[in-house]
Formats: C-alpha cells, sequence, structure tokens
C-alpha cells in the first residue's frame, strides 16, 4: 500500500511547494514510485516539474467533481518514478463547486483508493488554506508534513494548522498522523532564525525533521528550469539537504511500520 503524505500550512510563502516537490523527486531518486498531487489552484507543484498549464487537459478538479478517472489524468514527468496529478485554476472555485457533493470530504480518498497498489508514495501539495482542499487531501493522507518558514509567526500560524488537523483526526480520518515539520528558508547568520529553531523544537522535539533546509538561490532558481533542486544542482546545499530530509522520512517510516 502506498504511504499518502500530505504537505500542509495555511500560510502562504513557506516552501510548502518546493518542499513537496523536492521531496517527491528525492524519493523517485531512490527508486520509489512517487505520485506528487497538485492541489493548489496555482498549479505551482507542475510549474516547478516543467508542467505549462496550456499544454495539458488533464487536472485533479475533475477526478475531485468525479466528472473524470484518475488514471487518465496522470501524467509522467521527466523524471524516473515520478508522476504528477496537476492542479486547474478551477481549483479556486472548488469550496463553491463542491458544496452540494455528496461524501465532499472523502473525494480524493476514494479515488485514490483506485491506484493505491501503483506507488510507494503519495505526496499531496496543498493550498495555503483550511478549506474543503485541504480537508480533502487531510482525510485522503495516512500523513502530515508540516514546512515552517524561519520567521515571527511561525509557532502562531501553525497552532491554527494543529488544531485544524486534531478536528480531521476527531470528525473523519483518525488514523491521520503529524510526520514532522520542517523548517524552511534557514538562515543561520540571523538570530531570529536560531530563535526560532529553538523555540520550535522545545515546543514539539522530535516532531521536528533534524535536517534543515537552508535559504539557497539553488533552490530559489530550480523551478524557472522546471527541475526539483536535485536534478537542478545535484551538489547544491539545499538539494542536499533536501535528500537528508527524504531520507528522514523513509526512516520515520520504517520505524512506525515495525512498531
Amino acid at each position: 500500500m502506498a504511504k499518502i503524505i500530505s504537505f500542509a500550512n495555511q500560510k502562504g510563502g513557506v516552501g510548502k511547494t518546493t518542499t513537496a516537490i523536492n521531496i517527491a523527486a528525492s524519493l523517485a531518486a531512490i527508486k520509489k514510485r512517487v505520485l506528487l498531487i497538485d492541489l493548489d489552484s496555482q498549479g505551482n507543484a507542475g510549474t516547478g516539474l516543467g508542467f505549462v498549464r496550456a499544454s495539458h487537459k488533464q487536472s485533479v478538479y475533475g477526478v475531485l467533481m468525479g466528472n473524470a478517472g484518475i488514471i487518465e489524468n496522470i501524467l509522467t514527468t521527466a523524471i524516473p518514478n515520478m508522476h504528477i496529478l496537476p492542479a486547474s485554476a478551477k481549483l479556486a472555485g472548488a469550496e463553491l463547486d463542491m458544496l452540494d457533493i455528496e461524501n465532499r470530504e472523502y473525494r480524493l480518498r476514494d479515488a485514490l483508493k483506485t491506484i493505491d497498489g501503483n506507488y510507494d508514495y503519495i505526496l499531496i501539495d496543498c493550498p495555503p488554506a483550511l478549506g474543503i482542499l485541504t480537508v480533502n487531501a487531510l482525510n485522503a493522507s495516512d500523513y502530515v508534513i508540516i514546512p515552517l518558514q524561519c520567521e515571527f509567526f511561525a509557532l502562531e500560524g501553525v497552532q491554527q494548522l494543529l488544531s485544524s488537523i486534531r478536528a480531521i483526526q476527531q470528525n473523519w480520518n483518525p488514523k491521520l498522523d503529524i510526520l514532522g515539520m520542517v523548517l524552511t528558508m534557514y538562515d543561520k547568520k540571523l538570530g531570529l532564525t536560531r530563535a526560532v529553531e529553538e523555540d520550535v523544537r522545545n515546543t514539539f522535539g522530535d516532531k521536528v525533521f533534524k535536517t534543515v533546509i537552508p535559504r539557497n538561490v539553488r533552490i530559489s532558481e530550480a523551478p524557472s528550469h522546471g527541475k526539483p533542486a536535485l536534478f537542478y544542482d545535484f551538489k547544491s546545499t539545499g538539494a542536499q539537504a533536501y535528500l537528508r530530509v527524504a531520507t528522514e522520512v523513509v526512516n520515520a517510516l520504517e520505524q512506525k511500520d515495525n512498531k
């Protein structure tokens, strides 16, 4: 069975999509079969993998609405072992479009059941909001990874997300677990960065991944070339950091499986 992991944070600009893309690519690089699902109407996960939205009709939107099957909407990427279910601008209206759909909180979960054996990992890039799309992602997931930018309001923002995750666990998906938090845009020269890291680690302990993602120009440049950092500049500090996080993810899941 595939491990299904959502990447969620209601704050924008925290490196959520970048983290989802690069962990997906890192897992694919170690020969894992990976599907990345883009649930954000901006479609940045697809852009970051070199897809131009106007050049394909495939989208997760039709799958959620029940108008299309999931398999025919999955695209093969340039990265071996890695596929993507791309976004659509129509996702921006999903909150209203799905209002009267039966079992609307479980549309993605039910669709993924039909392809469960096709992948080792299914990663979901959530929109920066706690609406019906994020609810669908979390209801479909076994785990959630929370990217946290090293800034003053990091902890304040995550508390709202944790409250929403608890509500999902209580009302819809009791198996959902927080796999970890990853600190992004880390600049060790800044006292604020170090203070935020200390605060987050003191609050959440071993729920915070040991590896931090540095501010790195190669990470920023890679999406404009339609590549994950790993395939844009393998030796860059950003690419290597994401490889280490992916290793932590695999190890954490293996430990959970062995319990």
